[in-house]
């Protein structure tokens, strides 16, 4: 069997690489052709050696082809791996910084609230060019494969605009599927779910055991659990207050909706610092940016350990292979996918990225109807819909307008500052972030006039935040090797958890 595939953004060390030994772990594609493209050379070359050592030891003759022509990458492709992050590091610093100075405290930053809709205006500008070229060289019906934030606005776009078959992906639900499993004290395979929704506002609208409803027993399960009580304040509130447990995490769900991070004495009441993931202040930032710093400075290390092993009991819980084996192979796979909605979820907007249950075979990725969803948990999923419909419109377009309404209208946004506040900071964001936002060009000019004003509204200049941990050097990452190995070389950067809980 063979047939190609690339990687756009391949220099994302642990999606690309996790994603690569889950693929060639099934046995019918050990003759296929990979790509990976990167705009960083640099980071290009060294995943691209660390894979290819792994393919050569696990005794395949694949040669990676890597390149800096994206186009090249994608020629012939029958699937494309998005893996993207549009501005690295620096664009990311501007989206969890510039928000902070008006009250507004993310943890993550990267799907929804200042930062996500921030983060949605450069990769989707980016992305439509991806698509230019999958439609132009890319194998005829070719797949994009989306694992890039913000999900469902990078999708949403994809679809309606790139002309290009996308599909979104994301481990969210597995790992909620986990927690309800063992708030019941059961296997995760004896707990059966529907779940849907929007992805990362996703919710477990069915969970069951041999045929018993289940869902009535969760919210006693998590308040006396010794770990998640503690961790996911948040997911506990929205399940006591909306009858079902959401999919994300304490520190995303947090971020998404305004009660719960707006006001700065409290949000230390609602998170945990154990892991950044249950709330941290720019907690994402500060694990990437020492994930990135670490491999860069480790990586001759990484070339002296064991190569991966391509086997089935080390593929890992991300949708993509299974995706792959299942059209290629027809073994039936069920997942959770981010599609255009066209009905499936009958009470939010067909036009809408949802995220929900699938099935995968040769006749392709095949979506059952969910019908309604509970009242409450529609409501809080549309709210965020309008904000994502208005933030891919405005990154289409280049409408600044629409973007500054984007932004009143999300959730925590809204919660915290007013509309004099609101269009000050996308001027901030704007001027910032100029060189990853070309459709931007006339706005940006006369933000950058409105920012010289002597009648500037005063924001808190330094602010750190209500919880903001210390970003390691390599030095104090060096005390303690294993665990920076692990955190930058993970996809899912917060699969490990402290036993400890602070």
């Amino acid at each position: 069997m063979s047939f190609k595939i690339a990687f756009i953004g391949a220099g994302s060390i642990g999606f690309t690489r996790g994603l690569l030994r889950d693929i060639l772990a099934v046995n019918e594609f050990s003759d296929i052709q990979v790509a990976f493209t990167d705009i960083n050379e640099h980071n290009l070359s060294m995943v691209t050696e660390l894979c290819q050592r792994d393919i050569d030891e696990n005794g395949l003759k694949i040669r990676i082809q890597a390149t800096t022509d994206r186009r090249e990458a994608v020629r012939d492709a029958r699937y494309v791996f998005n893996v993207v992050r549009i501005g690295g590091i620096e664009a990311y610093q501007y989206d969890i910084d510039i928000p902070l100075k008006y009250g507004i405290d993310q943890c993550v930053g990267d799907t929804l609230c200042a930062g996500g809709i921030m983060y949605g205006q450069r990769g989707i500008v980016a992305i439509l060019d991806f698509c230019r070229d999958i439609r132009e060289v890319a194998e005829p019906g070719c797949i994009l494969l989306n694992y890039a934030n913000p999900n469902a606005m990078v999708t949403w776009a994809c679809n309606k605009y790139g002309g290009v078959k996308t599909i979104g992906l994301c481990h969210g639900v597995q790992h909620g599927h986990e927690q309800l499993a063992n708030v019941l004290g059961l296997k995760k395979e004896e707990v059966d779910i529907v779940c849907a929704g929007i992805n990362h506002q996703t919710w477990y609208i069915q969970v069951k055991h041999n045929g018993e409803d289940m869902t009535g027993k969760l919210l006693e399960g998590f308040e006396k659990h010794p770990e998640y009580s503690v961790t996911e304040k948040v997911r506990i509130d929205m399940l006591r207050r909306f009858g079902y447990y959401s999919t994300e995490s304490n520190g995303h769900l947090s971020e998404y909706v305004p009660w719960y991070r707006k006001r700065p004495e409290e949000i230390k009441d609602w998170i945990d610092l154990g892991c950044w993931i249950n709330g941290e202040t720019g907690g994402y930032l500060r694990v990437t940016t020492e994930g990135r710093n670490w491999f860069e400075t480790d990586f001759p290390n990484w070339m002296k350990e064991p190569a991966f092993e391509y086997k089935e009991e080390q593929r890992s819980k991300e949708h993509g292979s299974y995706i792959l084996e299942g059209l290629e192979t027809g073994r039936v796979y069920r997942g959770h996918f981010n599609i255009v909605n066209n009905g499936t979820i009958s009470n939010l907007p067909d036009d809408a990225v949802v995220e929900v249950p699938g099935y995968v075979d040769r006749n392709g990725i095949n979506i059952p109807r969910v019908g309604d969803l509970p009242l409450g948990c529609a409501a809080v999923c549309n709210a965020s819909i309008s904000v994502q419909r208005m933030s891919v419109e405005a990154a289409v377009r280049g409408d600044d307008t629409l973007l500054r309404q984007a932004m009143m209208m999300d959730p925590l946004v809204g919660a915290v500052c007013n509309p004099p506040e609101i269009w000050q900071l996308v001027d901030e964001m704007l001027a910032a972030q100029k060189q990853w936002l070309p459709q931007y060009g006339k706005a940006i000019e006369e933000a950058e006039k409105r920012l010289k004003s002597d009648k500037l509204i005063p924001v808190k200049e330094g602010y750190e935040g209500a919880a903001r941990l210390h970003t390691k050097t390599v030095e104090e990452m060096a005390q303690d090797r294993e665990a920076a190995k692990r955190n930058a070389g993970a996809a899912d950067k917060a699969e490990e958890r402290p036993a400890e809980i602070k």
